[in-house]
């Protein structure tokens, strides 16, 4: 099942979602800002993307600096931690198939990992 982490104020987003639909396969939405995921999920996440947690962080947004998530001390658990108390932290769109996990920046890159 294809599944994308999905932000519908995100052009970004929106682009990916509408190059899923193209494409004609069924998918999951996950409206991530309303249904964060768990710890786990992020850590699965993070597997499947072969990045770090600080990777998918969005540095931009006011809670990451209201937080101090910029220390370089801060554990993997404790961003990870933070980002799914506060999802808008969370690098978009997630897109996931076939076992593995692409981020939709640009949006294109989704098709990528429908052709594996």
């Amino acid at each position: 099942m294809i599944r994308i982490y999905h932000n519908s104020r995100c052009s970004k987003s929106r682009g990916a979602l509408a190059l899923l639909e193209q494409h004609g396969k069924p998918f999951e939405t996950i409206h991530y800002l309303e249904t964060p995921p768990t710890d786990a999920e992020l850590k699965a996440l993070l597997s499947q993307l072969g990045i770090t947690a600080r990777q998918l962080l969005r540095t931009g947004e006011d809670e990451y600096r209201e937080l101090g998530l910029d220390d370089p001390s801060l554990t993997e658990q404790a961003l990870i931690t933070a980002m799914t108390k506060h999802p808008r932290l969370i690098e978009r769109p997630i897109v996931v198939a076939n076992g593995s996990a692409v981020i939709g920046r640009p949006p294109e890159k989704v098709l990528d990992i429908l052709r594996s």
